[in-house]
Formats: structure tokens, C-alpha cells, sequence
């Protein structure tokens, strides 16, 4: 049997599934990731990336962080691949409960999941810092410089920054997910970016699935691992209850 077939198998026997997804499930969308070979850490800025996308540098160089995340974050003409577009079909069967996801472009719900627990936040939602009148996305990426609010205050993207914590809530529906999930499949991530990586030690099920290009600290605890692009693995997949 190949390993296809028996996730096709793990999902079939299953009710309650959960995905946790990192940036290599929207690479093949074409959003760069950071730490791959020519992802945004190996290409050459003023800063580094993780420096301009911290909290420190937002509130003290404001309009440089804009520059920044308006080239190389927004990415507003991506599509759903494969991977985005069988998790909505899969949620669509009552199988899938929750996708986890530290990506903040908004591609699953863009591919039709509901339940998406968005951990690093979403390009989707901005507020004024002042106010915190709702701005969608289109404000910042037509704006120039920094984008104001018509109160004079400052509007920020509703994505974690380096140096800010998670959203408790999110934190806590999605512990409560993967401690729940009989499956639990792991995409399109390293598991090296903490807190979120952490979040995997709360599963408590014996089936768990990796699909990643790369080896992961969680392989020795897998009992399901699939080398390969996600997009074209889960190309591969046909959900059916019949």
C-alpha cells in the first residue's frame, strides 16, 4: 500500500481530523516563505526581514515596515492550490474540524474552510491603533507611506509581529482541536517557529500525519510521513464518504 493510500485510508476511518499548516502550503500559490533557499531571508534588504517585522521596528520606523509589507507580504493575486482547496472539500464531509494555520494570507478561507484558526493573525483585518476602526486590506495596499485612519491614528495589520504574543483565544481553540482530533496532519512546516510548533505536543492520538519537503523534530513521534510538495500530494487525494 502506498503512503497515499493509507492517508486516504487514516482519513476515511476517521470523523475528527485536524490540519496544522506552515508557509509551504502557499509557497506553490506563489507567496515566498522565509528560510528556504530563496525565500525572504536569503534575499538582500536594508534589515533583515525578521528585524523589519517585529514590533520594535513598526512603531519606530513606520513607514519603512510599510514598504516592506506592502512588496513582500501582500500578496493579494495568490490563488488556493490543491492543498487549500481538498482541506475545504475534506471540512465539507464533517470530517475536518479545524485547520491550523501560521499563515496569514487567508487562502484556505479563500478556498471555502470555515474553521481556520489563523495563529499569526490575517493581511484581511486592519485597525486603526487609535480608534480601531475596521480598514480591509485594500486600504493599505493602495495607501502610500504610512496609512492613516481619518481619527489621525495609525493603522496596523492584525498579523503577529515578532515580539507580540498570540491571541489567547486562537491559542486556546486550537489546543482544544488537537487534543480532541483522532488525526492529526502536520503540513508545509518546519515546526521551528515557537510558540505555534508547541501546540503539536498537545495531541494525544496515535495518527499522526507528515507531509513536508524536509524532515521535521516531529518525525520520531509520526507514524504517517509523505516527502513531497503538499500541493501535489494532496492533488492525489480523493475525500469520499462512499
Amino acid at each position: 500500500m502506498t503512503d497515499i493510500e493509507n492517508l486516504k485510508g487514516l482519513v476515511a476511518e476517521s470523523g475528527n481530523i485536524v490540519f496544522f499548516g506552515g508557509a509551504g502550503v502557499s509557497t506553490e500559490s506563489g507567496i515566498p516563505d522565509f528560510r528556504s533557499v530563496d525565500g525572504l531571508y536569503s534575499q538582500s534588504y536594508k534589515y533583515p526581514p525578521e528585524t523589519i517585522l517585529s514590533h520594535e521596528f513598526f512603531m519606530n520606523n513606520t513607514e519603512e515596515f510599510y514598504h516592506f509589507y506592502r512588496n513582500k507580504i501582500l500578496h493579494l493575486e495568490a490563488k488556493p492550490n490543491f492543498a487549500h482547496i481538498k482541506l475545504a472539500e475534506l471540512e465539507t464531509e464533517d470530517k475536518l474540524k479545524a485547520v491550523i494555520t501560521q499563515n496569514i494570507d487567508g487562502l484556505h478561507q479563500l478556498a471555502g474552510s470555515k474553521k481556520v484558526l489563523e495563529l499569526h493573525g490575517s493581511i484581511y483585518r486592519n485597525y486603526c491603533m487609535h480608534c480601531h476602526q475596521f480598514y480591509p486590506v485594500q486600504t493599505i495596499k493602495e495607501s502610500q507611506g504610512v496609512p492613516e485612519c481619518g481619527c489621525g491614528g495609525t493603522i496596523k495589520p492584525d498579523v503577529v509581529l515578532y515580539g507580540e504574543g498570540l491571541n489567547s483565544d486562537v491559542i486556546n481553540q486550537s489546543v482544544g482541536a488537537i487534543t480532541k482530533a483522532e488525526v492529526l496532519i502536520i503540513g508545509g512546516t518546519s515546526l521551528g517557529v515557537y510558540p505555534a510548533a508547541g501546540l503539536i505536543d498537545y495531541y494525544r492520538g496515535r495518527n499522526l500525519v507528515l507531509v513536508n519537503k524536509s524532515s521535521t523534530p516531529m518525525d520520531s513521534r509520526a507514524n504517517l510521513i509523505i516527502k513531497g510538495s503538499i500541493g501535489e500530494i494532496f492533488k492525489q487525494l480523493k475525500w469520499s464518504k462512499k
